[in-house]
């Protein structure tokens, strides 16, 4: 019998790579989103509709899915439930031998929120846009949030209750597609130059190769702990130095260049995160390009 993975919010316009990737590695997958209209719904083997993720019951509900589909494995993937899916990891794994790839709470918190993002980053040496909790840069983010959701350029005055105001940069925007094994070692490191951005999603992208990212991202996961796949994002300025602003600690919409410049990561989870064996990394193809496009499904 074929081993389930169950992920979240499937209806996003990335997701379908995901369920493919699962599905390749011989995984039944599982998909869940809270409107019974979603993609994820066409493309995975099976699927559930969940409540919001501020709903009451939402994680009775959740309970109820993995005891009742028997999942075997959790990758969570929306900003909004990670630190309750870190929370209740030791629990879900002991009662229902659920393997849940998540960091800690304590990770999560840190990257969950830009404002102590940036204070991490100072305290451990990683360059970084200069940040104010005050308007004192005319770049305005919320503290917590995902994609380019809320986030604003002026000069007028806000109410900047959780927000920030950040240096505004400008070079190319590059996010890091990074697998961490059960060591807290980065056994991918895969920075990809954005080079077309829609809300918040990355449509075009290609593969570079950086040393110096590559060496901030190793004292990063030095000094914090994260489990399988993660990514950051960092802007290489005009005379080529490095400045990093943000930590996802899930997988990312965008990793699909990253596994298609390497390997599908999906088996790395077994493998290595949950069999505890040595992972040989393949030759990451620097270079490689992806542009992404709309595809119809007609039901």
């Amino acid at each position: 019998m074929k081993k389930k993975i169950l992920i979240e919010a499937s209806g996003g316009l990335t997701a379908g790579y995901l369920i493919k990737c699962i599905q390749a590695s011989g995984y039944k997958c599982v998909a869940s989103d809270i409107n019974n209209d979603s993609l994820g719904k066409l493309l995975a083997d099976e699927f559930v509709i969940v409540p919001k993720s501020k709903d009451k019951i939402l994680w009775k509900k959740i309970e109820t899915i993995i005891n009742k589909l028997k999942i075997d494995i959790i990758i969570p993937s929306l900003d909004e439930t990670l630190v309750e899916w870190s929370r209740r990891k030791s629990y879900f794994e002991n009662k229902y031998k659920v393997h849940i790839i998540i960091s800690d709470i304590k990770t999560i918190n840190i990257c969950n929120d830009k404002w102590l993002t940036y204070k991490f980053f100072k305290e451990i040496g990683i360059p970084t846009p200069n940040t104010s909790l005050e308007q004192k840069f005319k770049l305005i983010k919320p503290r917590q949030g995902r994609g380019s959701k809320n986030i604003m350029i002026t000069k007028e005055a806000i109410n900047m209750k959780k927000m920030i105001s950040q240096e505004l940069l400008k070079g190319k925007e590059v996010t890091i597609d990074i697998f961490c094994d059960v060591n807290n070692s980065p056994i991918y490191i895969i920075p990809r130059e954005r080079t077309l951005v829609i809300d918040g999603k990355s449509v075009d992208g290609k593969v570079i190769k950086n040393s110096l990212i590559t060496k901030y991202v190793k004292i990063i996961c030095k000094n914090l702990k994260f489990v399988g796949p993660i990514n950051m994002q960092c802007f290489i300025l005009q005379n080529k130095s490095i400045k990093f602003f943000e930590i996802n600690p899930r997988i990312g919409g965008g990793m699909a260049l990253g596994f298609a410049a390497s390997e599908n990561w999906i088996p790395l989870i077994q493998k290595n995160l949950i069999n505890k064996n040595k992972i040989v990394p393949k030759k990451i193809q620097y270079g490689l390009n992806m542009k992404r496009f709309y595809v119809e499904k007609f039901v």
